[in-house]
């Protein structure tokens, strides 16, 4: 056990183990939470105590001083006396939890569904009960929108005493997975105690509560909490258990008030199941239970509520050290309307100094659709401001192409002027209708010179299908200024052969890092990896990345590395293989072991940032959609074979494109699941290629293999 200090801070503030106090000691509660001396209106934020309750809190008040003596037991006295003392307090700890929940007990209900989909995503649903929390005495409960996003036929809420009532789901929060749940009552519901968002501290105890196994006391699982402000200010962090047995339950401190209502949560996604791979992992979310009482009014009059949306994107890979910068806008977007450009530096947001982009993103989305926020930003040294308005959503963004393929580096433009020189283009598109032929340099677009491919991708995403763009292209000697309206990103499988993507290269100087097979692996998974390196790596040669995950069952690298390595040396590929921890399926949470795997191959060799593509059969097809649509930063396409979608794609971004390779087949049990998945991310304007396998569904064969290779050779088009 571990023994936490006790003391007095430098201005004489104390500090020491968790709070014991309970309800009625003048010890444990500030004035205003008392039933005299301070408001009484606070008694509608509290459970109802008993007289025996006061009594049993107070008994344990009493014991507090034992439980210090026993915690300084090991250093004064000896060893059989401070092994009971350690004894005793293990007992008075696993009491006052029990306490704890006693407390809240009465607030803690029982949610049972009948009906709904059995599966979400991913996501299998079973039959098994949920938990609400009571948060109004005249029969509201709140609860996970997890527990319902399988749109059951009917909702019943079990209370503590038995009794069994039918309930309507009145509202959602769809920024935070809430939803506010109604009961008829003949009598006032008991509503728990919550602690005040100013009261919360990192390291006190945390118990997380369900109603599911049990139906006439509570389950619990003891912690801590971990975290304050995560899932960008939406919730708080414990390491308790936390699962779907209770996801809509309290977390609880230890005199029993409420911190918060446990939710799945993940700061990379905002889908329906987002944060459920994490449970029972030791993070678990909850939303605050303040913030709740704040949007209970809006609930209640049955408004649902959408996280707000401002249409920027921020400039960097990393968002915490990454500078408030804008890099984009969406077109039509309020900030858009608002007058914000690419190139502004956010200074501030509603008075709050913004220096990371992770900031920014923190104060626009813990807000909801509908809400104004003041920015305060920089261009060209001067300071301007804007009143802005969030909206739901934004109008789906396409991508516009000039119908280009670029040389890669080190290829440069003649003479080291700013450029980028053309390695193919398209038929049919803009640029062929413009006289343009691959060798010629592209020095400006829309007025700004073009360092490279990257950054022309990166200055395209200002504009839509359709739009006009001035061009400055080169030829030899000559410029030529053109106007050209941009097309649209081609589905069509690309043509048998394409010229060279990079000129010779120079040895490299110095040592390289290990090429050939590697094995990787990320500590905490248990999970085997492989990656192939070329064996001809060189750092100053930009390399894509396919993270291939393998179709449930046996999986040999040997084997996979045959049909590839050729490809990978021909077209500057790495190949990394990770291995599901059950030969027989894959978790959701092994999404987490894509990002870090491929966090880990980036920190050793030159990444390509156009050409990463995660690329599934079957089962890992689902899973790598779920890892593209989870990290959209970094992967830039999703090859899967014979699987539907798993999720909603995100929204398509002006600076992180991202395209889709689906195969069908005629009689595979996924033909009409795919047909509605490609509906779905044509419409969302992301571009599909569609590849037809026939009638029986099957892996690629090597001439469709070598067709996807060239399909990925193609993702850095202009």
């Amino acid at each position: 056990m571990t023994v936490r200090p006790t003391g007095v801070r430098n201005d004489g503030s104390r500090f020491g183990p968790p709070d014991f106090g309970w309800p009625g000691s003048s010890a444990s509660e500030p004035p205003e939470s008392r039933g005299s001396g301070g408001s009484p209106t606070n008694a509608s934020r509290r459970c109802p105590s008993t007289p025996a309750t006061h009594s049993a809190n107070l008994e344990l008040l009493r014991k507090v001083f034992w439980l210090v003596a026993a915690a300084l037991a090991p250093w004064c006295l000896p060893p059989p006396m401070a092994t009971a003392a350690a004894e005793d307090l293990d007992l008075l700890e696993q009491e006052a939890f029990r306490a704890a929940v006693d407390r809240v007990a009465p607030s803690v209900v029982r949610i049972e569904t009948v009906g709904g989909l059995p599966r979400v995503g991913t996501v299998l649903f079973g039959t098994g009960p949920t938990t609400g929390l009571v948060i109004d005495k005249d029969g509201y409960v709140i609860s996970s929108k997890f527990n319902f996003i399988n749109r059951p036929a009917s909702i019943l809420v079990r209370l503590p005493d038995g009794q069994l009532r039918p309930a309507k789901l009145v509202a959602t929060d769809h920024n935070r997975m809430l939803v506010l749940l109604k009961i008829d009552v003949e009598n006032p519901l008991p509503v728990p105690e919550i602690v005040p968002q100013a009261e919360m501290r990192v390291g006190q105890w945390a118990i997380a509560v369900g109603r599911t196994f049990e139906g006439n006391r509570p389950n619990m699982a003891v912690g801590i909490l971990s975290a304050l402000g995560r899932i960008w200010g939406k919730a708080v962090q414990t390491d308790a258990a936390v699962s779907p047995g209770n996801y809509g339950g309290p977390l609880v401190d230890v005199r029993g008030r409420v911190l918060g209502v446990i939710v799945p949560l993940s700061p990379q996604s905002d889908s329906e199941v987002a944060g459920y791979e994490w449970y029972d992992s030791g993070i678990g979310f909850a939303v605050d239970a303040e913030h709740i009482l704040k949007i209970l009014p809006r609930l209640k009059k049955g408004e649902d509520l959408h996280p707000g949306v401002i249409g920027i994107t921020l400039r960097g890979q990393g968002l915490d050290m990454g500078e408030p910068v804008v890099a984009a806008c969406h077109p039509n977007s309020p900030a858009a309307k608002a007058g914000i450009k690419a190139g502004d530096r956010i200074d501030e947001i509603d008075g709050r100094k913004t220096q990371r982009a992770a900031e920014v993103k923190e104060q626009i989305s813990r807000r909801y659709s509908g809400e104004k926020i003041h920015i305060v930003l920089l261009r060209d040294q001067k300071s301007l401001q804007f009143d802005v308005e969030l909206v739901p959503k934004l109008e789906p963004y396409e991508h516009g192409l000039l119908g280009v393929l670029p040389m890669r580096e080190p290829a440069k433009a003649p003479g080291g002027a700013p450029g980028t020189v053309i390695r193919y283009v398209y038929p049919k598109s803009p640029a062929a209708a413009a006289g343009i032929e691959p060798g010629d340099v592209l020095g400006r677009l829309a007025g700004k010179p073009i360092q490279g491919r990257v950054e022309a991708i990166e200055q395209l995403g200002a504009f839509q299908p359709g739009d006009e763009v001035e061009l400055e292209v080169r030829r030899g000697d000559q410029t030529r200024k053109l106007r050209l309206k941009l097309g649209r990103l081609p589905e069509e499988l690309p043509p048998a052969e394409l010229p060279p993507a990079r000129g010779e290269v120079k040895p490299p100087a110095g040592e390289r890092p290990k090429v050939g097979t590697v094995e990787l692996k990320i500590p905490e998974f248990k999970n085997d990896a492989w990656a192939y390196i070329p064996a001809a790596y060189h750092p100053d040669v930009a390399y894509g990345v396919v993270i291939w995950l393998h179709a449930p069952g046996a999986f040999d690298f040997k084997e996979l590395l045959a049909r590839w390595k050729s490809h990978c040396d021909r077209h500057d590929l790495i190949l990394l293989a990770p291995k599901s921890a059950d030969p027989q399926r894959w978790a959701p949470g092994e999404v987490t072991l894509v990002e870090k795997l491929l966090e880990q191959v980036r920190s050793t060799y030159t990444v390509d940032p156009t050409r990463v593509v995660v690329h599934g059969h079957e089962g890992g097809g689902t899973l790598a959609f779920l890892a593209a649509f989870s990290h959209r930063e970094q992967v830039r396409a999703a090859a899967v074979v014979d699987a539907p979608l798993a999720g909603r794609p995100p929204e398509n971004d002006p600076l992180h494109r991202l395209a889709v390779y689906l195969t069908t087949a005629k009689k595979s049990r996924h033909v009409e699941a795919v047909n509605q998945s490609t509906a779905l991310l044509r419409q969302m304007k992301i571009p599909v290629t569609l590849k037809d396998l026939g009638e029986d569904p099957r892996y690629l064969n090597e001439q469709e293999l070598s067709e996807l290779v060239r399909w990925i050779d193609m993702l850095d088009r202009i």
